[in-house]
């Protein structure tokens, strides 16, 4: 007898969703890419991702990349921009958070990311290595 049945997408464990988000803003070129494991620091996530975008536009587009490529890939944990979960935390769109649950995404521009210092303020949290890397131009 055949066995019948569908065919469930495998889902992410917040570790492998974290090393997807930072290929994704890899891939849109966000700059000094961290992922901090806050599993150990904090009950309301397991891992800070925090990058660095040129302008308002390249952070817009940062978030806008992880959000489209968390949402093609079908793993069910990415929300739209337009709707929840997504907030500017400065009107000239200085900071861009992505709460996507066990993962909490932090695009800055370079002075508010000098500002707010997020990696000293979690400073005892571990980094997670990761490898990411860099299309070589021809």
């Amino acid at each position: 007898m055949a066995r019948t049945g569908t065919i469930r997408k495998k889902e992410l464990n917040s570790q492998g969703l974290a090393e997807k988000i930072a290929k994704l803003a890899n891939d849109k070129k966000a700059e000094d890419i961290v992922i901090l494991d806050m599993r150990q620091m904090v009950n309301f996530c397991d891992f800070f991702i925090i990058a660095t975008g040129t302008s308002d536009r390249h952070i817009k587009a940062i978030a806008e990349g992880v959000d489209e490529g968390l949402n093609n890939k079908g793993n069910g944990k990415s929300r739209n921009l337009d709707k929840s979960g997504v907030l500017l935390a400065q009107e000239n769109g200085a900071w861009v958070i992505l709460d996507l649950g066990n993962v909490v995404v932090h695009v800055f521009e370079p002075r508010s990311r000098e500002f707010y210092a997020l990696e000293h303020l979690w400073q005892d949290a571990p980094r997670l290595e990761y490898k990411i890397s860099r299309r070589k131009k021809v």
